[in-house]
């Protein structure tokens, strides 16, 4: 009988995987989470109670040991990122890990060495991908409606209380920071929607009394001369959007990473014509959920490859060199 449906284990209660990934796996058509695994076996069960997922572990070694599961979420803070999902290659399971994939660009390569070696598939957790939104963007700049690009502007930030010093994000030994956190949100969209990889960064990096950079601002030039900027962190106001300029038009995108359950619109800036374009609510985690248990259930490569988050954390690492020694990087 064929297999209609990926079993999943979930590699700690994490927040993320709470609020989001588990939901979206019971939403989906083709997967179910059967398993959760945590360093307190108590927490587990609490967690797989409230979810209504049958087993709780104890561990992630125990977790990861179980032969019934076939896939593993892996919503680490980001310094388990790399070995606990080497681990889980290696226990013969696939692997969705969350962004950003490591906390380097050799890191992530090793990473997606394992995936290879191991013959199991490997996918980044950037959700905002797979929400229609941007696939109706990149068929207007294919359609040329803007022209020739010019500038491309992103930003993500939220306002973490000042009060918090223990949030992970603050950590600098865990891979804390809000261009890891948030900006590397930015980084990929741009690179995205620019269709190619950046030749030189520049960056720069407010250091709070945590270590890490609670806000950033960076630069990218393309080849073709087109320019990008971005700003990221967590102690600004909650914003998340992308703006498109070219020698037609300007395009803006709202809510560009999580638009969550509210329907979004694309606005076409061309002169004094404005077009909006209207796209649906949909679940961009269930999405996403859903084409990695399809590509496991069909034998074939997830729609984007690991390899992507390889690039990706190129260019954070040089952002984040930029910024340490006050000089543009080239890459």
């Amino acid at each position: 009988m064929a297999v209609s449906k990926i079993r999943w284990g979930i590699l700690s209660t994490a927040k993320i995987a709470r609020e989001q990934i588990v939901p979206a796996i019971q939403q989906s058509h083709n997967g179910e989470v059967v398993a959760v695994g945590s360093r307190d076996l108590a927490t587990a069960r609490t967690f797989a109670r409230t979810l209504g997922i049958p087993h709780a572990y104890g561990s992630y070694e125990a977790l990861l040991a179980d032969p019934d599961i076939d896939a593993i979420y892996n919503p680490l803070p980001n310094d388990g990122h790399v070995p606990w999902s080497i681990r889980a290659l290696h226990a013969r399971k696939h692997v969705l890990v969350e962004k950003p994939m490591a906390l380097n660009a050799a890191e992530a390569q090793t990473l997606v060495d394992a995936a290879h070696q191991t013959g199991y598939w490997l996918a980044e957790a950037f959700m905002y991908r797979f929400h229609p939104q941007h696939a109706e963007v990149q068929a207007l700049l294919t359609a040329h409606k803007l022209g020739k690009l010019a500038t491309i502007n992103a930003s993500f930030s939220y306002a973490l209380n000042w009060a918090v010093t223990d949030n992970v994000r603050l950590s600098p030994e865990m891979g804390g920071g809000g261009l890891w956190d948030v900006g590397c949100y930015c980084v990929s969209s741009i690179r995205l929607l620019a269709g190619q990889e950046p030749d030189a960064v520049s960056g720069f990096a407010r250091i709070g009394s945590s270590g890490v950079d609670e806000n950033f601002v960076g630069v990218l030039h393309f080849p073709d001369d087109l320019l990008a900027h971005f700003e990221c962190g967590m102690r600004a106001r909650d914003e998340q959007q992308y703006t498109i300029v070219g020698d037609k038009g300007r395009l803006h995108v709202d809510e560009a990473f999580r638009p969550d359950d509210r329907p979004q619109t694309i606005r076409v800036m061309l002169g004094d014509q404005i077009e909006t374009f209207p796209i649906p609510v949909v679940n961009q985690y269930t999405l996403l959920v859903e084409d990695f248990a399809d590509a496991i259930l069909n034998k074939r490569p997830p729609r984007f490859p690991p390899e992507e988050g390889v690039q990706n954390m190129r260019v954070l690492d040089a952002l984040l060199l930029s910024a340490r020694e006050r000089r543009v990087i080239s890459l």
